[in-house]
């Protein structure tokens, strides 16, 4: 007879949803840095007239990583994991998370060495593929210092947000969740912006400094609008936690995520 004096932590609220807010965060992180590889104008996107830049003597339009679409989801997620779970939560699960990636990218390497079958390689003429070996290789196989800097830059942004988010959250009060969301962000994105591009361009494709700080800018730029735009949503979730999990077991929690 099975033992039934112990609950089974699948029942409880807390497990479940740190199960979900984990899926939509390690889900995301991954497919921002696999669809990261495709640059995008945004003004062209948008239908609008192009938005010229022009900052340490550098000038462009906004082209940007298609990542960054869903980065935002990612914030919202670190910040309600850190709200419930602390940074233990959240460090659990950026170290995972950028395992996963790295697991990801070794097979993606792996499935690019496979030798392709013949017909895989000459029949996509008609839409306007020649090689579908070398369109594979080219979309897929991003190189070495991009690789090590996106995983780089998006751990030690973690570990910051982290930190940080539990700094502010101790000195303002438990409803200013937009303050401390937000300064996390701005910190640990300033570090994650311009420190995969420094990995990836500066040292591993003689990027100038003068372009480094011009594109971390813009990135940086777009990403902490996004973050603000975002603070809603981040509302919306946070209160609708709360009343899923009631207000006795969200208090506890949060309270207890403050010293983990």
């Amino acid at each position: 007879m099975p033992n039934t004096t112990h609950t089974n932590v699948l029942n409880l609220k807390g497990t479940r949803l740190f199960i979900i807010l984990a899926g939509f965060f390690i889900t995301n992180a991954i497919l921002a840095e696999f669809i990261g590889m495709k640059i995008f104008s945004l003004e062209n996107t948008l239908g609008i007239s192009p938005f010229e830049w022009n900052i340490f003597g550098h000038k462009g339009s906004l082209m940007l990583s298609a990542g960054v679409l869903i980065w935002p989801v990612v914030f919202i997620m670190t910040d309600i994991i850190n709200e419930y779970y602390g940074k233990r939560g959240v460090k659990m699960l950026s170290y995972m998370t950028a395992g996963l990636i790295s697991f990801g990218f070794v097979v993606v390497y792996m499935s690019i060495q496979l030798a392709p079958a013949d017909f895989w390689i000459t029949d996509f003429t008609e839409s306007g593929v020649e090689d579908m070996q070398v369109a594979f290789s080219a979309v897929y196989g991003q190189g070495l210092f991009i690789i090590v800097g996106s995983i780089v830059a998006f751990l030690l942004g973690q570990i910051v947000d982290a930190f940080i988010f539990q700094k502010v959250r101790s000195v303002t009060s438990e409803k200013s969740i937009w303050i401390r969301a937000t300064v996390s962000t701005i910190v640990s994105q300033l570090l994650d912006s311009f420190l995969v591009l420094y990995i990836a361009f500066v040292i591993g494709n003689d990027w100038t400094t003068s372009l480094w700080l011009a594109v971390g800018t813009v990135n940086f730029s777009y990403k902490v609008f996004m973050a603000i735009l975002m603070l809603p949503l981040l509302y919306i979730i946070h209160g609708a936690i709360d009343r899923y999990l009631g207000k006795e077991i969200a208090s506890a929690m949060k309270a207890e995520a403050k010293y983990s």
